[in-house]
């Protein structure tokens, strides 16, 4: 694999992950820093144990919170881009505590060695991403010492996480689809294995993380949410272990995305969503010009409908299907979307799910 390859090579520095991410992931600049920092930490920690030195350093494992759409895979998958490191991306809901119908841990182990193809010095170089981590939240409020009924699908998840989080050396199964058979195992050590949660915590207004800001006077009517920054007493308080909370040393908050920054996750990236159709009719010898209207429509669309950034795509392929159907049929020849024709196939799209007022 490549990252064999650069092993040797120089490590790169927080700036220069930074840059690297600020390419491909729009805004969210304190969550790109606080990334890129932990990245370097977990390089030079990789590095001084290859050279066998006695070392203080500890896993920078990150916990990001942030709402739907605002960028928290794409971070981590860029991540692993940059570094040239085997990357998976597991769901936290299919876990369920050792011993019950479900994964193991150990299976999101598995998966990053089967990204690897099979290698055991690459695997324990990557990056696993655990995305709704907030919904193996505790959830009996109540019995705070274990006692009590089990939770196997949530703080059972929990406590069966630490051991990967801080590091040990734990057997994987060789085939991810079957776990059952005891015979194909392999030792995986996870010290060196970074750990990338990330949840949207929609309820921890509720335990203080947002606060309303009432705007006073006559003709006051815009309500604004002030940004306080989470607490682990907060977290706690949701329903995460402090042991879970005190292995994920690096949390990052990301902010939702406005307007400014929609429209340029649709155009700017090298991989934008725009110069993706380009290409595709491209193909056809169609050259497709959407205006500025047209885009600002779509972004709108899915800022009413709460969908951030994620939303774009699909939200382009109903705008866009007419005119994927029909471009093999008008080869040679410009295609214009304007606000208009955005604006009709949004109707329909609302009338057809249900969403108009």
């Amino acid at each position: 694999m490549e990252s064999s390859a650069r092993r040797d090579s120089p490590l790169m520095t927080p700036r220069e992950i930074y840059e690297r991410l600020d390419r491909f992931v729009i805004g969210q600049e304190a969550a790109k820093r606080a990334v890129a920092i932990a990245a370097h930490n977990h390089l030079k920690r990789i590095q001084a144990r290859r050279l066998r030195r006695t070392s203080l350093l500890k896993k920078s494992n990150i916990l990001l919170i942030g709402p739907t759409g605002s960028g928290k895979t794409h971070i981590a998958r860029n991540l692993a881009e940059i570094l040239s490191v085997p990357f998976t991306t597991v769901d936290a809901t299919e876990y369920t505590e050792a011993g019950y119908y479900g994964k193991d841990v150990e299976v999101m182990v598995a998966d990053l060695l089967f990204k690897a193809n099979h290698s055991v010095e690459d695997t324990q170089r990557g990056i696993i991403f655990i995305d709704e981590v907030d919904k193996i939240a505790r959830r009996s409020q109540g019995a705070r010492n274990g006692a009590g009924s089990r939770d196997i699908g949530g703080e059972g998840v929990q406590q069966a996480l630490l051991k990967l989080l801080e590091g040990r050396e734990v057997f994987v199964p060789m085939n991810v689809t079957q776990t059952f058979n005891r015979g194909d195992f392999v030792p995986i050590d996870t010290r060196d294995i970074l750990f990338i949660c990330a949840g949207t915590f929609s309820d921890l207004h509720e335990y203080g993380g947002n606060v309303d800001s009432r705007p006073l006077g006559f003709g006051a009517q815009d309500v604004q949410k002030v940004h306080r920054r989470v607490t682990t007493k907060q977290l706690v308080d949701f329903g995460m272990l402090a042991e879970f909370l005190g292995r994920l040393p690096v949390v990052v908050q990301l902010e939702l995305l406005g307007e400014p920054e929609l429209l340029r996750v649709l155009t700017e990236p090298p991989d934008s969503i725009i110069r993706e159709y380009r290409e595709l009719l491209g193909l056809d010898g169609i050259e497709l010009e959407l205006t500025e209207d047209a885009l600002r429509e779509v972004v709108r669309f899915s800022i009413d409908k709460g969908l951030g950034a994620r939303g774009l795509r699909s939200i382009l392929e109903h705008v866009m299907s007419d005119v994927m159907f029909e471009a093999p049929e008008h080869r040679r020849h410009q295609v214009t979307v304007d606000q208009d024709f955005v604006r009709s196939r949004l109707a329909g799209l609302e009338a057809s799910a249900g969403l108009g007022a």
